[in-house]
């Protein structure tokens, strides 16, 4: 499935977010999760006693996750529902819609430091090598979960800031409470995947990491994410090996500036996901709707 919040094009300021998926794998036409779930009610009211899904209003995926259910459990309305045409109301043309972040307020976001090519460059640039210790242990730093931006939505940089600049990654969320989860089951609490970009005002990052703290106000500002989220079932003919083979891009002010070959796995033979999650909730656990952002895509094209 792909999942994303939306609302109309022409919706008042204000109007709350939709929980939707996509009807087609363009991603052209969009069902209505709370209207689709309305609607089977209406054809069968047993569904609302027969399954929790069915009782309350699907808002948002915030709030779905928060009932205890997880991303693959909206599959009984998008299957419930395939036979509608697509004059149904329960259904939008994506042309007619407005996309927001798929996870509205994450409880945590985690930005991890996991690609190795990344890394290797960006230690050369200051004339080092590679930690160590990159290698035994995932590193990371939290990012603001208050300022999380959807696709399209206007970033403001910092006003110190004269360097604006993101990263084109690659984000898992968390879908079901895990502790101690062994590393060969740590795809088994990811919900989905979306792409990430990660604002940084580069010069007040150079100045704070000087001090051998941070990242602060060179990160803090602004975290877009969307526009949907991919369930890893969507997925399976992309598998490669532990990872997918995926193209990812990003546009500024709709001119793709980024490209990039999304293999979760491959490219960080020393960190993978499965590997990251589990040393993180070795700890202290992964609550439902974190999000764990990893690496630099690796470049196939740049304009």
């Amino acid at each position: 499935m792909k999942i994303a919040h939306v609302r109309p094009h022409d919706a008042p300021a204000g109007t709350p977010w939709q929980l939707a998926a996509a009807r087609d794998p363009e991603a052209a036409r969009w069902l209505l999760l709370e209207d689709a779930r309305q609607g089977l009610v209406v054809e069968d009211a047993r569904r609302a006693h027969n399954s929790a899904l069915f009782r309350q209003p699907i808002t948002t995926l915030d709030d779905h996750l928060a009932r205890g259910m997880r991303v693959e459990a909206l599959a009984e309305i998008v299957e419930g529902y395939a036979r509608a045409t697509d004059d149904d109301e329960a259904i939008a043309d994506a042309a007619e819609l407005d996309f927001g972040p798929p996870i509205l307020r994450p409880p945590s976001l985690r930005d991890f430091y996991a690609f190795e090519g990344h890394v290797k460059t960006m230690w050369e640039r200051r004339g080092g090598t590679v930690p160590e210790t990159w290698y035994r242990i995932p590193i990371f730093y939290f990012s603001n979960v208050s300022e999380i931006r959807g696709p399209g939505d206007p970033i403001c940089s910092p006003a110190a800031s004269q360097e604006l600049d993101y990263e084109l990654e690659v984000a898992a969320l968390i879908d079901t409470p895990v502790h101690d989860l062994p590393a060969e089951r740590g795809e088994e609490a990811i919900g989905g995947y979306m792409v990430f970009n990660d604002w940084s005002a580069r010069d007040l990052q150079r100045e704070e990491t000087a001090v051998r703290l941070g990242p602060a106000k060179g990160k803090d500002f602004a975290s877009s994410i969307g526009p949907w989220l991919v369930t890893p079932d969507e997925l399976a003919d992309a598998r490669s090996a532990k990872g997918y083979d995926l193209a990812m891009t990003a546009t500024v002010n709709g001119v793709e500036l980024s490209r990039g070959l999304a293999d979760l796995q491959d490219k960080v033979p020393a960190v993978p996901y499965d590997e990251i999650r589990p040393f993180i909730e070795s700890s202290l656990g992964a609550p439902i709707g974190d999000v764990f952002a990893e690496f630099d895509p690796e470049p196939i094209a740049a304009a």
